[in-house]
């Protein structure tokens, strides 16, 4: 199988949406915008800063000499710690709330909640900066949560129990990622007009995840909004395709293009870098090997995903294929001495349904429940032409970018 094909999508700027919305002043002019679509009803004050000192920056991203992160000037430590706040401050609030079917102006709904750093009678005492937290839609993104079989607690206990860990390998975008310390979510900010585009997006995506729950479409758990200092900073929940537990010994980010698309001097450096098409098309000139039903599944998968995505007039997209080589990982762990093998080789399950690779395309396979996926850690089986067994973990990441 030709990897590459990611459903002939174009290549666009990859830096896109590190430019976007990036200049002063605006968030409060795109906020005036949305409050006439949405029910909010305070407005940040927006101010403009000149930013100093030996820092590394990408759009909001910026990372000091001593390494902390901040996001437009909000400390990577505050804005966990308002994240998880304010999540257990909202799931908590919906669960006592009755359920009921999802009704076209739940899509629209926004609530805030202010969290003082002394505490109020509805908020605990804290040691972050004053903020306001938003949730989007909280009802719709309840529905998507049960459709996935993801319980209120879980949720809860894996957002807010123990702390999230940082990423230090974001990417291009300027965003900054989160991961569940249990590997099951994924926190990455976006911008405003990401986040407009999701709210839009939400009708047609519910409609899509009733139609086929089994899809390699990211799947979007919540939406919020720390407002601290003047400045709107948007979180997206969603899930993780690329387990931590499980080393990757390739990572391709693949559009289907060859303009541009090729991993930068930097980004090679890295100790896991993401490569591109032309380094697939370079380093595994052959492809990679799937059995017919597997391939098929996995085809059929994709072309429905990339026909939603065109009815959503979404284009700039990727696949990322992450490749885990068992017979590789066996080696290295014969030198390394076999201390942690069994950990490497039983990660734990990821509790949502459909999460895994292996599971979002099961659906159309007819193999259905063949595959044991205890011994595939969601990943699907494939070989490389070395004969070398592969598990490869896949996604469509990226869509939040209209044009």
């Amino acid at each position: 199988m030709e990897g590459a094909a990611a459903g002939g999508c174009s290549a666009l700027p990859e830096d896109a949406d590190a430019v976007v919305g990036a200049g002063c002043g605006m968030d409060a002019a795109d906020l005036d915008a949305a409050l006439k679509k949405t029910y909010i009803t305070e407005m940040p004050s927006s101010s403009c800063h000149s930013s100093s000192g030996p820092e590394k920056k990408i759009g909001h991203r910026r990372v000091d000499a001593s390494g902390e992160t901040t996001y437009k000037k909000t400390t990577s430590s505050a804005l966990k710690g308002a994240i998880q706040l304010g999540i257990g401050y909202t799931v908590g609030n919906l669960s006592s709330k009755p359920e009921r079917d999802v009704l076209m102006q739940d899509f629209y709904v926004v609530e805030s909640i202010f969290f003082p750093s002394e505490g109020s009678n509805l908020t605990p005492a804290h040691h972050y900066p004053d903020f306001r937290f938003k949730t989007y839609a909280p009802v719709a993104f309840r529905y998507f949560r049960e459709l996935f079989g993801i319980r209120p607690d879980d949720y809860l206990y894996s957002l807010c129990n123990e702390p999230l860990i940082e990423l230090s390998n974001p990417g291009a975008s300027g965003s900054i990622f989160y991961v569940t310390r249990d590997d099951e979510f994924i926190l990455k900010t976006v911008m405003h007009k990401e986040a407009e585009f999701l709210q839009k997006l939400l009708p047609g995506y519910y409609m899509n995840l009733n139609q086929n729950p089994r899809t390699l479409l990211p799947k979007f758990f919540g939406l919020y909004c720390v407002q601290s200092g003047g400045k709107n900073i948007r979180i997206v929940v969603m899930n993780n395709i690329l387990p931590r537990v499980v080393r990757m010994h390739l990572k391709f980010d693949l559009k289907g293009s060859t303009y541009k698309r090729r991993a930068s001097k930097k980004e090679r450096e890295k100790s896991k870098p993401t490569f591109k098409d032309l380094d697939f098309m370079q380093d595994v000139p052959d492809g990679l090997l799937l059995d017919v039903d597997t391939y098929n599944a996995l085809l059929k998968t994709l072309q429905r995903d990339c026909l939603v995505l065109e009815s959503f007039k979404i284009m700039d997209y990727s696949l990322l294929l992450g490749v885990h080589n068992l017979d590789q990982a066996e080696r290295d762990q014969q030198m390394e001495g076999s201390q942690s093998s069994s950990d490497e080789k039983r990660p734990a399950a990821q509790r949502a349904l459909y999460s895994t690779a292996m599971e979002s395309i099961q659906g159309g396979a007819a193999c259905g429940g063949s595959i044991d996926t205890d011994d595939t850690m969601g990943g699907i089986p494939a070989v490389n032409t070395k004969g070398e067994r592969l598990l490869l973990f896949i996604g469509i990441i990226d869509i939040l970018q209209s044009y």
